[in-house]
């Protein structure tokens, strides 16, 4: 199969989460099982100073009201991993901030993302692939376009995060392209009097996929279906969950080149030494249980009860460090407690992967309490690196973190259900039942093979390949 994977991020060339990593490793697992995989991304200026090898593919129109808009492709390849193409126009994709909008231009990122949709299609029909694998609103409207385009190819929509969903008014439709009479609730785009680039994807692609077991069942429910729920339950039979896995080339401690000693789960003898030094670099002792929490500063996150806990997490003699940035007034409450707690509390603001490389290797539990994670890569790294998880029991986190077993889970988004996980995880620090628990999450196999071969099915019922469900769908993550 050929297949166009398109979306707004991936590593290396630009990042704002966990949508680029995912979009650098899915697609080369892909590769590695003999699929003719293209990545499709914006020309970003982030991008242009990475000096890359690039290839000139020439332009392309991209159709548009009233005239066909000029657009250029260049190509990056890389030895054994899936290509990327480029797609630049100045107007569309000159920003540092894709996804805000622009001066009094309150739905650039919409016009945006809408012209890359249109333009994924004419890469598509250059390439001939078979079908497209969208990734949250910014390629949504691809669904859209493709209905009104003769022989375009099928469509599979990856859910990762419902709560952005690129919502614009309707009367900007012509504009974009796309018809009015999409702008309807069944099988459309009108969303609570608004018109949905994710509402476009979710109704009008062939196929839908989300990052994990667990989150396809919990976006079919009220509480987490950010008002999707009804529709997601009407397209179940079309929905699979699929759990991430990680870029294990990247993420590997017997041979990270950005930690200071490398370990493995049959000698963890590297890891006490990189606890060790991160804590004299971080001018913390190490008292008691090193706790690092790695990511974006935001109520999704469970941030505040993070802050919250701090005081009886502090009392227990855990030392916490925090790497990510966000909300204003996160940032700030965690930095005044580190002014208030040198030798207990670091906070590091922004992201630094070197640093987040060190934290992983060296530290006894990673927290991830989100109020809903729809997959989470930190924990299954985490994990690799013989790091005990504490998290909250929700999507992607139930299905890699097994209570007791491979890290610490607690039900309840509180501050309290947090504590009492915790003093759990620190009852058992430096026991025999505590090594034995990081070696079992070391040995866990959090590659993306599996996974890959779950998508290649999908791909295969877009295409009207398989059936479904199909004798073994029962063995299939997220089947209804």
């Amino acid at each position: 199969m050929k297949i166009l994977y398109a979306t707004s991020e991936a590593a290396p060339y630009w990042r704002t989460g966990g949508l680029a990593d995912v979009s650098r490793a899915l697609p080369d697992a892909l590769v590695s099982r003999g699929l003719d995989v293209h990545i499709v991304h914006p020309w970003y200026p982030a991008v242009a100073t990475q000096s890359l090898e690039l290839e000139s593919m020439g332009d392309i129109a991209v159709p548009w009201p009233g005239a066909a808009i000029q657009a250029r492709l260049l190509l990056h390849r890389a030895a054994g991993r899936a290509p990327a193409i480029f797609v630049d126009h100045p107007y569309f994709f000159d920003t540092d901030r894709p996804y805000d909008p622009r001066g009094a231009d309150k739905y650039a990122h919409v016009r945006r993302f809408a012209f890359f949709s249109r333009a994924v299609l004419e890469v598509a029909r250059k390439l001939g692939v078979d079908a497209i694998h969208l990734n949250d609103w910014p390629t949504g409207l691809v669904a859209a376009y493709a209905l009104g385009d003769d022989g375009a190819p099928a469509t599979v929509f990856a859910i990762h995060n419902l709560a952005h969903q690129g919502n614009f008014p309707p009367s900007l439709l012509p504009e974009i392209g796309v018809p009015t009479a999409l702008y309807r609730i069944e099988n459309g785009v009108e969303f609570h009097g608004q018109a949905s680039c994710m509402k476009a994807g979710l109704a009008l692609a062939d196929r839908l996929v989300t990052v994990s077991p667990t989150y396809a069942k919990e976006i079919q429910t009220l509480e987490y279906g950010a008002g999707f729920d009804g529709l997601l339950r009407f397209r179940r039979r079309q929905l699979h969950g699929i759990l991430n896995g990680i870029d294990t080339h990247t993420w590997t401690p017997s041979a990270d080149p950005h930690i200071p000693a490398p370990f493995s789960a049959d000698d963890l003898s590297g890891k006490a030494e990189n606890r060790k030094r991160l804590l004299r670099d971080l001018k913390l002792d190490g008292k008691g249980p090193l706790v690092a929490m790695v990511g974006r500063l935001a109520h999704q996150k469970g941030v505040d009860l993070v802050i919250d806990a701090l005081p009886r997490l502090l009392r227990r003699k855990a030392r916490l460090v925090v790497l990510g940035d966000g909300d204003p007034d996160y940032q700030d409450t965690l930095a005044l407690a580190a002014a208030a707690h040198p030798r207990r509390v670091a906070t590091i603001l922004g992201f630094d992967d070197p640093m987040a490389h060190r934290l992983f290797a060296a530290a006894d539990f990673f927290l991830m309490p989100s109020r809903f994670e729809p997959c989470g890569l930190g924990q299954m790294i985490a994990q690799r690196y013989g790091t005990i998880p504490i998290v909250r029991s929700t999507g992607g986190l139930v299905d890699t973190v097994e209570d007791g077993v491979t890290g610490y889970t607690f039900a309840k988004p509180d501050a309290g259900a947090l504590v009492a996980a915790a003093y759990r995880a620190f009852a058992a620090w430096r026991t025999e039942t505590d090594v034995e628990m990081r070696i079992r999450c070391m040995r866990l196999d959090r590659s993306w093979d599996a996974s890959a071969a779950l998508y290649e099915r999908v791909y295969s019922m877009a295409l009207g390949r398989l059936d479904y469900p199909s004798k073994d769908a029962a063995a299939e993550p997220g089947a209804p």
